[in-house]
């Protein structure tokens, strides 16, 4: 089972509805979603989620972003109003899978749960932070969790030792768009070949967006593609394909041309070196006309890829 882990931006939830309703996901892949803003996008998703009958697991104490304050901050008769009560009623679908970090919040958050019914073998933890373990430990000792997610490193492993999902950011991100020039091509994870066997019941990764979160987005001297794939000893690469024209931030529709050419010839050669998925099958399509999408667009659809390129798989095997 894989979790992939998003952090609901507006672009990452847009790639998740288009591929929920168009039955890209597959069955193997339940994304995670630590909600940044009480948005429009949010409670669409979580709705596109439930009308696919989907697993979606939705983390209901975000530890970044303004959900929070969001939630706390609503008035009444407004539109943000109306997106909570959205919200709090699709949360209560059994297709939402009620999520959680171990942090400061979580000891008020479990007892919470408690008093409203809700059961604990029914959620999905995250636990990064060794100082909530002994949290961890207290809260599900005699109860088992649905889904447990750790890193693989000792301390956690003596912790958590039931539904384990390997945690681990796998892509290495680089300080600037232009430096991904000097490693066109990287290995990317295995996990998928041996967290069995290594006794977790999933594994999850950020995608190709990464761990780091940034508030604001800024306007980029160069555009880049990341393109997952698998190689021929069944690991996964990525591999980036980079704007040339990267001595300013003017045209970003010429640079997104110059990335996705290269990404038309990488993936033109004979035999294809990736399966052919709706994210692929956009980026060519935008090639082939030579119109530019926005730069949201193009995180949107290298996410779709890895996510339905991961989802064939593990239907496969």
């Amino acid at each position: 089972m894989y979790f992939p882990y998003l952090r609901g931006r507006q672009y990452e939830l847009l790639a998740l509805r288009e591929l929920a309703n168009n039955n890209l996901l597959g069955d193997y892949v339940i994304p995670i979603i630590e909600p940044v803003k009480l948005s429009p996008t949010l409670v669409n998703t979580m709705a596109d989620f439930i009308k696919t009958n989907h697993p979606l697991s939705v983390i209901r104490n975000p530890a970044v972003g303004t959900f929070m304050s969001d939630w706390q901050d609503v008035q009444e008769e407004t539109k943000e109003a109306g997106y909570k009560q959205r919200f709090a009623d699709q949360y209560e679908n059994p297709i939402i899978i009620k999520s959680m970090i171990m942090q400061r919040n979580a000891r008020a958050l479990l007892k919470h749960w408690d008093k409203h019914g809700v059961n604990k073998e029914d959620l999905l933890v995250i636990n990064t932070d060794r100082d909530y373990l002994d949290l961890y430990e207290t809260a599900f000792g005699e109860v088992v969790p649905r889904f447990a997610l750790m890193p693989d490193e000792s301390v956690f492993r003596r912790k958590v030792r039931h539904h384990k999902v390997l945690l681990d950011d796998k892509f290495e991100k680089q300080e600037r768009n232009a430096d991904y020039q000097d490693v066109v091509d990287e290995f990317f994870s295995d996990d998928h070949l041996y967290y069995k066997e290594d006794g977790f019941v999933g594994f999850s990764d950020y995608s190709v967006v990464g761990n780091e979160y940034l508030e604001a987005g800024f306007a980029p001297y160069a555009v880049a593609i990341h393109i997952v794939y698998f190689a021929n000893n069944g690991s996964l690469r990525v591999r980036h394909f980079v704007s040339d024209s990267n001595e300013d931030i003017t045209n970003p529709a010429l640079k997104f041309y110059q990335a996705v050419s290269k990404l038309a010839e990488w993936y033109n050669a004979d035999p294809h070196p990736v399966q052919l998925t709706e994210g692929l099958k956009i980026f060519l399509q935008h090639y082939e006309q030579q119109s530019y999408p926005g730069l949201g667009t193009v995180k949107k659809l290298s996410l779709m890829h890895h996510l339905e390129l991961m989802g064939r798989y593990l239907s496969e095997v």
